[in-house]
C-alpha cells in the first residue's frame, strides 16, 4: 500500500491567519507513533505557528500551542481534528477579543 492522502484542507481567515490540515494514511506507523497516519495541522501566520499538531519522526504525536510543545495522546483522526479546531477557535476568540 502506498501512502494515501485522506484530508487536505486550507482556510485563510481575516488578518492573514492560515488554518491547514493534511492527513495521510501510511502503510506502517511513523517512527514514534503507533497508528497508520501521518499528519500536519497548522494554524498561524506565514512563518509563525500558533497552534500545530503533528507526528514528525522520531518525536511521535505532539502538539504545539504558542511556545509550548507537549506530547499528544492520539486516539482517532476525528478526535485529533476536534482538538485542533478547539484550540484554533480559542486562539481566534482571543484575537477578536483583542481587537475590541
Amino acid at each position: 500500500m502506498k501512502a494515501k492522502r485522506i484530508l487536505k484542507d486550507r482556510t485563510v481567515y481575516e488578518g492573514g491567519y492560515i488554518q491547514e490540515m493534511v492527513i495521510w494514511e501510511v502503510p506502517q506507523p511513523v517512527a514514534g507513533s503507533e497508528h497508520l497516519y501521518k499528519y500536519r495541522l497548522f494554524f498561524g501566520l506565514p512563518g509563525e505557528r500558533i497552534v500545530g499538531y503533528d507526528n514528525e519522526r522520531p518525536k511521535g504525536d505532539h502538539r504545539h500551542y504558542g511556545e509550548r510543545e507537549e506530547a499528544y495522546p492520539f486516539t482517532t483522526i476525528q478526535k485529533l481534528i476536534e482538538d485542533f479546531i478547539t484550540d484554533v477557535r480559542e486562539q481566534r476568540r482571543q484575537y477578536y477579543a483583542s481587537q475590541d
